[in-house]
């Protein structure tokens, strides 16, 4: 990705030649020096010639010796800095498979409507109480005159449905009122809103999105799904934004990503205004960890920045384009997921065998996808449903026959309801799924015993089959849907333990090295970095996280316990736990 000096390649060759010891243990240059070296702590180097080490030396940003502690000493200078990591576990940094930075930042400023344990939230009235309290302390209100709140689920309130413009209406009559559901996919709005946005008895649903209705009505009850949200959203959000703002959420997103391990992020379905500000932040020098981004295909008009200095697969101030998104369907939790069979419990307003809906058309779906292969722009599809991963599967292998080409990786983003033979034909096809485990944790209970079933329940994000066909996935936690979280995203992956404490799905269970691989180096690998990230060993960028403890050998229930002390980009501490003294930091 970055280009090494000659002296780092030089030394970096003489390290692999001396390192064919049975041992495995790297040897050393004496010849050049470290400007840091890590010791006294526990080295998970998820790299397999190597699994651990006792010390870290870098230099110039990257590493340049993994090895014993009295092999990487010899490479202390006068200027080396050694940095005792007090019996800690250093890890490679966290690479998000999934996320949404630009919105990660925005939830960091609304009124936050999550339910335990992320937020109080388990009540329509604790609800609108956040929304209250918010609208009072925030200057969001009385800057742009809108009440905004993120994260409300209805599987999780006492009431068990979504909140009605009826209940907004009771926050605010004055201001308009939007509640975002913890999906992203859907929200509440109150009266004003709704007249804010020209949403009106009249008004019919949208391709690709629903608007709920009042009993027996075509009055909105408030509730908008899919792409039935976005005149809202534009209205109230993205329209009051100005390019200030913009840039103070999205360094509020890098601080949150840094704050739990992460060191290089994704923005999946980047707006071409958000876009425009990630190369302002870079060429002004305020990222401090890589963002890659995938803008959203039916944003990209003109699509001139697909063709600048920004897009391909090298970083100019820790920023490029990787590639597309596609969003084909919704949310299982939310019940607008397109799946094959019917939800187990239809939503309000929807009759028996009800199955969802698609976002876009198959001829859609296959234009964009042939438009993705002819220009080697790689292809990230938000697949929940397995329906929509049929969609998607057809539209690749469709589109691999007419544009013949190799190494592509696409990804099927969530791939949640996966079934065998489709995770089967994503090994042939050569596309790699980004599951998302964490729904074990946070909806498990509820995808078992209203959206799926038992059985179909059992087998979300089915990391399990995967591994057993050889495949490289990834894990992922979607923020602003969840935290992000990384040691909660290994703790699902690994325990798949529900909210009631209940194993779903235990043979999809996977190892901590796997789950650990599946947040760095096979992140790596679909980022197409794996060259220079993912794993501790020479030659690769510097790119390292301290954490309280190993995650190989802790009790896998505290998996999700285990917390980030350091993270430290290309060499360079980025995030420090409040408390915590590092050597040399203030240099």
């Amino acid at each position: 990705m970055r280009t090494l000096t000659g002296s780092t390649l030089a030394v970096t060759a003489l390290l692999v030649t001396m390192a064919g010891c049975s041992s495995g243990r790297t040897a050393v240059a004496p010849a050049d020096t470290a400007d840091r070296i890590y010791v006294n702590g526990t080295i998970v180097t998820v790299n397999d010639a190597q699994p651990q080490a006792e010390a870290v030396a870098v230099k110039g940003g990257t590493i340049l010796a993994v090895g014993t502690r009295s092999q990487i000493e010899a490479l202390k200078g006068p200027a080396t800095v050694v940095q005792d990591l007090g019996g800690k576990t250093m890890l490679p940094g966290f690479i998000d498979a999934h996320g949404h930075l630009s919105l990660v930042g925005l939830q960091a400023v609304v009124a936050n409507l999550l339910p335990p344990p992320d937020g109080v939230n388990d009540s329509i009235a604790g609800v609108q109480d956040s929304l209250r309290k918010w609208a009072t302390t925030s200057r969001v209100p009385k800057d742009y005159g809108v009440i905004i709140g993120l994260g409300y689920d209805d599987s999780q309130l006492k009431e068990r449905r979504h909140p009605t413009r009826d209940d907004m209406d009771q926050v605010s009559t004055d201001l308009p009122v939007y509640a975002i559901h913890q999906s992203s996919h859907m929200g509440v709005a109150n009266s004003k809103a709704l007249a804010l946005a020209g949403i009106t008895a009249a008004t019919p649903d949208p391709p690709g999105g629903h608007i709920r209705r009042r009993a027996g009505s075509n009055e909105p009850d408030g509730v908008l799904e899919e792409n039935a949200q976005y005149p809202v959203i534009g209205k109230l959000i993205a329209s009051q934004v100005k390019a200030r703002e913009s840039q103070a959420l999205l360094l509020a997103g890098l601080q949150l990503y840094a704050k739990y391990g992460f060191t290089t992020a994704q923005d999946g379905l980047t707006d071409p205004a958000n876009v425009q500000g990630y190369m302002a932040a870079a060429e002004a020098g305020r990222l401090n960890i890589d963002v890659v981004s995938y803008p959203g295909y039916l944003m990209l008009g003109d699509g001139a920045f697909m063709n600048g200095p920004y897009y391909g697969r090298t970083y100019k101030g820790h920023f490029r384009i990787g590639g597309i998104k596609l969003t084909l369907d919704g949310s299982p939790q939310g019940k607008t997921a397109w799946l094959t069979k019917p939800y187990l419990v239809p939503p309000a307003g929807q009759k028996e065998g009800y199955a969802g809906y698609p976002a876009l058309k198959d001829a859609q779906v296959d234009t964009a996808i042939e438009q993705a292969f002819a220009k080697g722009w790689q292809v990230l599809a938000h697949t929940n449903g397995d329906a929509a991963l049929d969609q998607f599967l057809n539209a690749v292998e469709g589109a691999s026959k007419k544009i013949p080409g190799t190494d592509r990786r696409p990804v099927a983003i969530h791939a949640q309801t996966a079934r065998l033979d489709q995770v089967d034909r994503m090994k042939a096809l050569g596309v790699i799924p980004s599951f998302f485990p964490m729904h074990t944790f946070y909806w498990g209970d509820w995808h078992r015993d209203s959206v799926l079933g038992p059985e179909r329940a059992a087998n979300i994000s089915p990391t399990g089959w995967a591994l057993q066909r050889g495949m490289i996935f990834t894990s992922h936690h979607d923020a602003p849907v969840v935290f992000p979280d990384a040691m909660r995203v290994i703790s699902s992956t690994v325990n798949r333990t529900t909210r009631t404490g209940q194993v779903l799905g235990p043979d999809q269970r996977v190892e901590p090295i796997v789950a650990l691989k599946a947040t760095t180096l096979w992140a790596a690998h679909q980022h197409f970095e794996e060259k220079t990230k993912g794993s501790i060993e020479p030659g690769k960028l510097a790119d390292l996280v301290v954490v309280s403890d190993n995650p190989l050998t802790i009790d896998r229930a505290k998996l999700a316990d285990i917390t980030v002390l350091e993270t430290i980009k290309e060499g360079k501490s980025v995030y420090t736990r409040p408390g915590r003294k590092i050597p040399g930091q203030e240099e």
